[in-house]
């Protein structure tokens, strides 16, 4: 069983290495931790990582010009 659960978080992590892009290691200002507050519990998500994720994911959707225009002034 203990082997079992080894080989198993070694598949875990070879497979989150293999996904990872990158690491972003920032601070955020109270603003921006505000809003990220606000995605969490919109999201129903407890992670920071995975607030962010999802956001992304969702501006993505956006076409070149409505993000250019909305990321103009946030």
């Amino acid at each position: 069983m203990r082997e079992m659960r080894a080989r198993q978080k070694m598949r875990d992590e070879e497979r989150e290495a293999r996904l990872t892009a990158f690491t972003l290691n920032m601070p955020f200002y109270l603003r921006e931790a505000a809003v990220l507050e606000r995605l969490k519990r919109v999201a129903g998500v407890d992670e920071n990582a995975d607030a962010l994720a999802r956001a992304l994911n969702f501006l993505n959707t956006f076409d070149d010009q409505t993000l250019r225009d909305g990321m103009k002034n946030p």
